[in-house]
């Protein structure tokens, strides 16, 4: 039995949107069963995904919070 966890950060992906959409999020479940049951034969009720949401001030990289870094490189 897989368990997949899929981490990604709380921001959107289009303006105004700041989490991943619940389509998306399906997108994700249905796309990662798929190629375990392509790839390794697990039959899709036997694999469990699970999405976390990371909000942005609990990440970073470069040494620096992300909010940081990005203004530093002028990014988003």
């Amino acid at each position: 039995m897989p368990i997949v966890t899929i981490q990604v950060t709380r921001e959107g992906t289009k303006p105004g949107v700041d989490s991943v959409t619940a389509e998306e999020k399906a997108e994700l479940i249905k796309g990662v069963s798929h190629l375990l049951l392509d790839v390794l034969k697990k039959p899709l009720e036997a694999t469990f995904v699970v999405i976390q949401e990371v909000e942005t001030e609990n990440w970073g990289w470069g040494g620096l919070p992300t909010d940081v870094y990005r203004k530093q490189r002028g990014l988003k």
